[in-house]
């Protein structure tokens, strides 16, 4: 493709199929959870807590995945890894079609942890802070972000398109095979743009950035963990990366929360989901901006600040129908601080001067602790909400989110005073 396009624009199809790809790859675990839960527990027949359980197992799975994934990453050719975890993602889908039972999905689940972490994530994260250079680390991941929050909100458009066709009529009234279709379409949907980022990545990831050494797996690991842990900005980065993840997971609950606490519909809540996800591109994008020219760490903090009193407010708040607006309000607000967090929050590592040739060690150590929300904040908000009155319910969900939140400002404020204190002794 190098001999078709120009340079220039050969580049921009290299981090538009990184978005694709980073973007795409989770919406078959994630995506179908998130913005029609109410859907999937009705045609699979399952509770939150249930499918909080089979997340969970995802979870574990990709923790293991996340510490391997990483020395894999400094070792292998990314464009390569990227296109097998695409793949084998994708045909994941194709059985998660079929509706399987509650066994059939732990098992998927378990799969997608290793094809979408162990395979791909290190070579996402490396792939796009090689992408930014040393001075574009900002604009690199909030470019990132923003194209796939882009892409998620016109998959999702897509899907509540594809669910509002096929179920026409009053939701109330409809039989189970009529759900089960239209969610059946809506996991393909997510399949054919899982594939497609896969081909995207094959025509437009360079090859020449390749990595693949001779050396032992061993030795890389040892070598890219003594640069790494050696690192003391590593550490309270663990903290906010697993914050911030916990205000990601818990957006999942915006449509449940809409539809329990303030009467909405399926499809209506499904287009909050909607409105959150339409948020994040212009969120990553302002974050990215912001990063570059302030530090990522000062846009971390203020994030987090926002995310501490929006969800104090949704804690105590008691939802009433007649209040649409202060839902929306509250959506749209936490929306852009949890996207702003997820924008940046890898933009840290270079900030902390880890050398590029560890990056994957250090997104794997970093993500071993801070992606451990997808071990517990599903079955944990599952089952405040199963054993709880649906208000009480939302607002111990809110209440929890609050108190992360207060850790992810307390490890920024940390973080930027051991920065100080780092350039200080330089």
């Amino acid at each position: 493709m190098t001999e078709i396009l120009s340079p220039r624009l050969y580049r921009v199809m290299g981090i538009v199929s990184l978005i694709m790809a980073g973007e795409a790859i989770f919406s078959l675990p994630f995506h179908v959870v998130r913005f029609f839960r109410p859907t999937m527990l009705e045609v699979f027949q399952v509770s939150n807590l249930q499918i909080g359980q089979v997340q969970a197992t995802y979870g574990m799975v990709a923790m293991l995945s996340y510490f391997l994934g990483g020395p894999l990453a400094d070792r292998f050719e990314a464009r390569n890894l990227l296109i097998v975890a695409l793949f084998a993602t994708g045909m994941g889908g194709f059985y998660f079609a079929q509706i399987p039972d509650l066994r059939g999905l732990y098992y998927l689940y378990a799969f997608w942890g290793c094809s979408t972490i162990l395979l791909f994530w290190g070579a996402l994260i490396k792939a796009t802070r090689e992408w930014g250079g040393v001075h574009q680390q900002g604009k690199a991941f909030g470019f990132l972000e923003a194209g796939r929050g882009l892409f998620a909100a016109v998959l999702v458009s897509l899907a509540i398109a594809i669910l509002s066709f096929a179920l026409p009529g009053d939701l109330d009234r409809l039989v189970s095979g009529e759900r089960r279709q239209a969610m059946q379409h809506i996991i393909y949907l997510y399949v054919g743009a899982t594939l497609i980022a896969g081909v995207f990545v094959a025509l437009f990831i360079p090859i020449q950035s390749c990595v693949e050494t001779s050396e032992p797996p061993a030795f890389i690991l040892r070598r890219g963990l003594s640069k790494v842990l050696g690192n003391p900005l590593i550490w309270p980065q663990m903290l906010i990366v697993m914050s911030a993840y916990v205000a990601y997971k818990g957006v999942d609950y915006y449509v449940l929360y809409a539809t329990q606490g303030y009467g909405l519909t399926e499809i209506q809540g499904a287009m909050i989901g909607g409105l959150s996800s339409w948020i994040r591109p212009i969120a990553a994008v302002l974050a990215g901006l912001l990063a570059d020219r302030y530090r990522p760490s000062k846009v971390v903090i203020a994030s987090f600040g926002v995310l501490v009193i929006g969800y104090c407010l949704l804690t105590f708040m008691t939802p009433e129908p007649g209040l649409y607006w202060v839902l929306v309000t509250n959506v749209v607000i936490t929306s852009f601080a949890v996207y702003a967090l997820h924008a940046i929050y890898f933009a840290l590592v270079a900030e902390s001067k880890i050398p590029i040739a560890v990056t994957g060690t250090a997104i794997g150590v970093i993500s071993v602790i801070g992606f451990t929300p997808d071990i517990f904040v599903a079955p944990g908000m599952g089952w405040l909400l199963d054993n709880n009155t649906r208000i009480v319910g939302h607002q111990k969900v809110f209440s929890a989110l609050a108190a992360f939140a207060i850790l992810g400002f307390s490890s920024s404020a940390f973080f930027i005073h051991r920065f100080s204190r780092e350039v200080v002794a330089r």
